[in-house]
């Protein structure tokens, strides 16, 4: 969300402090809980549970929650949420954000050459894959933890293989919490967009609307004219995109960008009036989009952590789960 001179606008209005939220409460709610309702059977099965759908549920507004903690904490963190991506595909008019740099660091000088920075520019498909990867090394460790408990040979250090194991697993809803609140602002449109909260100073030949739409659509109306049983509805099978991670949530951004006239156009013909079933049919889309990509991110992830390594020195999954090598000395740094 967006950023904080929207905030200081609503304090105005409303006299009180108002924080910008990403589809707000209820709609990174309905992305996590259905994220987790649809997974394959193939996944573990402590993710395929009503508790763990509802602390999903709950832990994908936590990068929200936690906003107004500290001036500094805010800002290194208020461009997690966003990136503004223009019509061909640029970032603020400047660089294109394909081929995404390789890393933050490279990020910021790309934008730097054209006089701008990533707190402007956001960086919200970094803060996507780096929970992601953050998911599938944690469940390299719950694979390999399971393993060790397993292996009668290793008993001698089950306990504390247990004791890993439930901190793992600590770890991994917490890893799912965020991946899918970031996923989740990607498939809200205006998050994705240089038109992020009305078309703003741009040009304008279609009339389309500069008031500020962004609270209302992803906030109010969500709140009023949607279920969670509409967006289950819209939910589509898993789709593997056998593809690099930094492919796959670049494409996703882009077509969540593609939506952005759609939306506005929606706005345009009365859509998000009172009464109006399309604004609600529009967002209900959006949000099953979201949490379907959270779900596939999840099944890749737990794919991906099968051909990693873990630990220090580190050692290889496969190495752990054939039975070659006792995990306990790399998992526990014992030096």
């Amino acid at each position: 969300m967006k950023p904080l001179a929207f905030a200081a606008l609503a304090v105005l209005i409303t006299g009180i402090p108002a924080p910008v939220l990403a589809w707000g409460g209820s709609g990174h709610r309905i992305i996590g809980q259905l994220a987790i309702r649809y997974l394959p059977i193939e996944t573990p099965r402590f993710l395929r549970t009503p508790e763990t759908q509802r602390d999903v549920g709950e832990l994908s507004r936590e990068p929200d929650r936690h906003k107004g903690a500290g001036r500094l904490h805010d800002t290194d963190r208020e461009g997690l949420h966003f990136v503004d991506i223009d019509e061909q595909g640029r970032l603020l008019g400047g660089p294109p954000m394909v081929p995404l740099a390789a890393t933050r660091a490279d990020y910021a000088v790309q934008l730097r050459a054209f006089g701008l920075d990533e707190w402007k520019a956001g960086y919200l498909p970094y803060a996507i894959i780096d929970r992601w990867q953050q998911l599938t090394i944690n469940l390299a460790y719950w694979r390999v933890l399971n393993a060790a408990i397993a292996n009668p040979a290793w008993r001698a250090n089950r306990t504390w293989f247990r004791e890993d194991l439930r901190r793992r697993e600590t770890l991994i809803l917490k890893d799912i919490g965020e991946l899918s609140h970031f996923v989740g602002d990607g498939s809200q449109p205006m998050h994705v967009s240089i038109h992020y909260n009305g078309w703003g100073d741009y040009p304008n030949p279609n009339g389309y609307t500069t008031a500020r739409i962004h609270a209302l659509f992803e906030g109010e109306l969500v709140k009023a004219r949607v279920t969670q049983a509409a967006v289950a509805a819209k939910v589509t099978p898993f789709r593997s995109c056998d593809c690099a991670i930094e492919q796959r949530v670049t494409t996703y951004l882009f077509e969540s960008r593609d939506q952005v006239v759609p939306l506005y156009e929606m706005e345009k013909a009365g859509g998000m009036n009172p009464g109006d079933p399309r604004g609600g049919a529009f967002a209900i889309e959006r949000l099953a989009t979201g949490a379907k990509e959270v779900r596939d991110l999840i099944v890749e992830a737990w794919r991906a952590s099968a051909t990693t390594k873990v630990g220090w020195r580190p050692i290889a999954v496969q190495d752990v789960l054939s039975g070659k090598i006792n995990p306990y000395v790399a998992l526990s740094s014992v030096d």
